[in-house]
């Protein structure tokens, strides 16, 4: 069967909606498919953004599944559905709870859309990931998680703020688990290509690294009743846009690795090369002491979370 480029997006709040519009403005998809328990909301931000395509004189469409099954022949599947960390909720708590979600959403994917590429914006990042890749049962370049994009734009806005110049010449490079662990590359990151460390101080970079770290817990703070979603839904559409057009271009995303900086069946996040196959190529970078030790934390930690699921039986039967 031959269609458009098709984009379907479960979970139609904050970020999944504004993935959506950001890619319905790019015109870059023929239809996108909104999937939500709230089928009247999904309705509502569906004809919102199909009003705001044609201003543009962009071609998408976007429409909504009513059923799984509606969510059929996508190239791309984004998964934002899961529950948010509500007081008095564990991590593991969260981790069980979207574990089941993700599940549930990934047998039907695989089912109506089993060629898709499937990127995971849920939190824990890492492990829904993981989720998603046994569930599936599709091979690891399929199955992506997004965040080191996310961080690495975190990064590059603080380093603007804190230089006062060179935006849009920021390039700040972030490996590792989402969250604490994550591994901000200071010696990877540039200004108009003018290593990070002749621009500032051994101090300054490491205000940046760690409020980078912490990027998702200031905003939440300043509002309160919920999370980011402009920067996480436009590195979500980044992704997509170079699945879709195919461009080869490197970023970091969650990937599950096979051996490469040395650890196996566990995702974490690495550079890698997305073009039309998704994950295309893993990139080893050479880590020094320092950030080797950073990066096997983050992968200690995901590590953990992939042995709770194990624990709890979460696999049995696959």
């Amino acid at each position: 069967m031959n269609h458009g480029k098709r984009v379907g997006i479960v979970g139609a709040g904050n970020v999944g909606a504004t993935v959506a519009y950001s890619l319905a403005m790019l015109g870059s998809c023929h239809e996108i498919i909104l999937r939500d328990n709230k089928i009247d909301v999904a309705m509502g931000k569906a004809l919102d953004m199909s009003q705001a395509a044609s201003a543009v004189r962009s071609h998408t469409v976007v429409k909504v599944a009513e059923e799984m099954s509606d969510l059929k022949n996508c190239d791309v599947v984004v998964i934002t559905a899961g529950s948010p960390r509500l007081p008095g909720m564990s991590r593991d708590d969260l981790l069980m709870i979207n574990a089941k979600i993700t599940k549930e959403v990934i047998e039907g994917v695989a089912k109506y859309s089993p060629d898709a590429i499937i990127i995971m914006v849920s939190n824990p990042l890492d492990a829904m990931t993981y989720v998603a890749l046994k569930e599936s049962g599709f091979e690891r370049s399929r199955v992506i998680g997004m965040a080191g994009i996310l961080d690495s734009s975190r990064m590059a806005s603080f380093i603007q703020e804190k230089l006062g110049y060179g935006g849009g010449q920021i390039r700040a490079s972030v490996m590792g688990g989402h969250g604490d662990d994550m591994v901000p590359l200071a010696r990877y990151s540039t200004v108009a290509g003018v290593p990070l460390t002749d621009v500032l101080s051994e101090d300054e970079i490491e205000e940046i690294v760690n409020r980078t770290r912490h990027g998702g817990a200031e905003i939440v703070g300043h509002l309160k009743t919920g999370s980011a979603y402009y920067a996480p839904a436009k590195s979500t559409s980044i992704m997509v846009e170079a699945i879709l057009k195919d461009t080869k271009q490197i970023h970091p995303c969650a990937v599950l690795l096979e051996g490469e900086y040395g650890y196996s069946d566990v995702v974490c996040g690495v550079p890698v090369m997305l073009g039309a196959n998704g994950a295309e190529k893993i990139i080893e970078v050479t880590l020094d002491e320092k950030e080797k030790k950073m990066f096997a934390g983050s992968c200690a930690s995901v590590q953990s979370l992939i042995d709770t699921l194990h624990n709890k039986n979460f696999f049995e039967g696959k």
